[in-house]
């Protein structure tokens, strides 16, 4: 059962990164969270394992949805090598700053963001295009914050690239791809950190990366990007952005009540 929840997680996580440019965090952390409780983690580093373990799979799923919108033209190959030094130092200034916070306290924080992204989608505001990209170095400041909050949370950043690529006036299809892109950095930098972080903190794993949980999730999630990446560049985003919402709003609330 284990196993097949990985495997259903996955295939969530990967559809969604396909899909809106994110690289699954906000659902495989969440999931994490409950199997690992289920399975005997002990509580003051769940979370940890959580979050390390996730950041591990977005690498992966990461490459599969990048792939998949680099066919269609819709990476902002610019923006991605400024945003990504940045990006790289603040996944691991993130993935430090986890490693001081207890396990519940990163739940509670995990669940406000999610309720607060939910808030976002269900408002169906999006910062208003007026701006244009700044220079390599205010690109590069973006990209410190996103990689800390992402490595921080446990995600792939795209609930924070897309917005701020749209208030930036870039198309989003553009915004969903370029996110999907800049996902791989801050996954990558942010695994590593909790890699070493959490030296011999359990068997089957390196650090707060638990590998059979990582290899169940990537097994499916690397299918079900391809998929939603076309599906992005097909179907009506509004309503999928309002049934998201109404997801993150249900798992928020739980990881914030539990």
């Amino acid at each position: 059962m284990e196993i097949l929840a990985y495997l259903i997680t996955g295939a969530i996580a990967g559809l969604l990164a396909g899909l809106l440019g994110i690289g699954g965090g906000l659902v495989i952390v969440p999931a994490l969270a409950v199997l690992f409780r289920q399975q005997g983690f002990a509580g003051d580093t769940l979370m940890h394992f959580a979050i390390g373990t996730s950041l591990a799979t977005i690498v992966v799923t990461s490459i599969s949805s990048l792939l998949a919108h680099q066919r269609r033209g819709s990476v902002h190959w610019h923006a991605v090598r400024s945003l990504t030094p940045g990006i790289v130092l603040g996944a691991l200034g993130g993935a430090w700053l986890a490693r001081q916070i207890s396990s519940p306290e990163l739940g509670v924080v995990f669940g406000v963001f999610e309720v607060l992204v939910a808030g976002q989608l269900l408002a169906g505001r999006q910062p208003a295009p007026h701006r244009v990209l700044p220079g390599s170095a205010g690109l590069g400041a973006a990209g410190t914050v996103i990689g800390a909050v992402s490595a921080l949370l446990g995600i792939g950043g795209g609930t924070l690239t897309v917005p701020y690529l749209l208030w930036n006036r870039i198309d989003i299809r553009t915004a969903v791809g370029t996110a999907a892109a800049c996902g791989l950095p801050i996954a990558a930098a942010g695994a590593v950190g909790f890699a070493l972080g959490g030296a011999g903190a359990g068997e089957l794993s390196t650090g707060f990366i638990y590998w059979p949980a990582a290899v169940g999730i990537v097994a499916t999630s690397v299918l079900l990007a391809p998929p939603g990446a076309r599906l992005a560049h097909h179907l009506p985003r509004p309503v999928l952005q309002r049934i998201f919402a109404l997801v993150l709003l249900v798992i928020g609330a739980r990881m914030i009540a539990t």
